[in-house]
């Protein structure tokens, strides 16, 4: 089971935004997530981001992929749009369903796997076309609803539950991001939510493709191959009654540091990050710079955080090809389809 219904409880005196909303009103279900995972922490910065701005749930469109972060769409804005993808197509159905209705809020929640590994080709046509979409790459690492793998974002040299190295560079995110021309392109921390909650806010307000990727610790062990003990050789040595997983109770890790600052996190299997936050006089209007800055703080083992990069004068995909404003969803059929006449009319132009 994906989901749990939650009990819809509110106290008359919780705060209402300017749409008469209280923050209850943008939550989901309750999460099936493991406990302690950083994806949920990003949920509720996500929450808080939708209810400050006022944003009517029913005139956003949540998708997702497959994997742990694919589940994250069901546990905000129970009245919202919804639809959750196959593994690594939800730039795709995002972009389709953008082109046919743009006045919908769009966020689509995806992680390291399902982005940067099957999604990639699609990824990067979405942010080439510069689809007017909130991108919230939960960055974990490791496939974690298959015990652990390590991810195309998993840096080299960096260790699994069982010791092994990773020997495959990383695909860093925002630097793809940068690469392919995104406009809006950011990275944090899920325990950072004094930082996290902006910079959400701040791409929803954003007309184009905002890339945030957002460094979400798994807490889950791995079930490596050739363990006796795996889940995999379990199941198949043994006639299973019912099934069931147990992943211990872990603390969720939150991080406070003043902007230009450096701050070593240890992570629940013991080991560390360390992130940077943005300087003040940091430029975000610069993309070679942004590439560079990020490759120079790499070499030095450090995750900056922060809006690295945006566009001001972003022109989304609706811009560019001068779709009407109307969105199609509400043009009449005799307007999308004038019938074989016009057709000929049309045809008869290239002649």
């Amino acid at each position: 089971m994906s989901y749990i219904t939650k009990p819809i409880v509110r106290h008359p005196s919780l705060q209402k935004n300017a749409v008469g909303l209280t923050r209850r009103d943008y939550e989901g279900s309750i999460t099936t997530l493991c406990a302690g995972c950083g994806h949920d922490s990003i949920t509720a910065a996500m929450i808080q981001a939708f209810w400050e701005l006022s944003i009517e749930p029913h005139k956003v469109a949540k998708l997702s992929g497959i994997g742990c972060s694919s589940k994250t769409p069901a546990y905000f804005l129970r009245q919202a749009h919804g639809f959750n993808g196959v593994h690594g197509r939800m730039p795709t159905l995002a972009t389709g369903a953008n082109a046919a209705n743009g006045e919908i809020t769009y966020i689509g929640v995806s992680g390291d796997g399902d982005s940067l590994s099957i999604g990639l080709g699609h990824l990067a046509h979405a942010i080439r076309r510069n689809v007017n979409l909130l991108y919230m790459l939960e960055n974990n690492g490791v496939y974690g609803l298959t015990k652990g793998q390590f991810s195309a974002s998993a840096d080299r040299g960096s260790l699994s539950k069982k010791g092994e190295a990773n020997t495959m560079q990383a695909i860093d995110g925002c630097l793809l991001a940068l690469t392919l021309g995104c406009t809006f392109v950011a990275r944090s921390f899920s325990g950072d939510k004094a930082q996290l909650v902006p910079l959400i806010k701040a791409g929803l307000a954003h007309r184009g493709f905002a890339f945030i990727d957002v460094i979400s610790p798994c807490v889950t062990f791995n079930d490596h191959e050739g363990s006796t003990k795996s889940y995999a050789y379990t199941r198949e040595h043994n006639v299973e009654i019912v099934h069931a997983d147990f992943v211990p109770p872990a603390s969720e890790i939150t991080a406070e540091y003043a902007a230009g600052d450096v701050r070593r996190v240890t992570l629940h299997d013991g080991g560390t990050i360390h992130l940077r936050k943005l300087a003040p006089d940091y430029d975000p209007t610069d993309r070679d710079r942004a590439y560079a800055y990020i490759r120079e703080h790499q070499v030095k083992a450090e995750v900056l955080t922060g809006l690295l990069y945006v566009t001001p004068d972003s022109a989304d995909v609706h811009d560019q090809n001068d779709i009407v404003p109307t969105p199609l969803t509400r043009i009449p059929y005799e307007q999308l389809c004038p019938g074989n006449a016009e057709l000929q009319k049309l045809q008869n132009r290239f002649r």
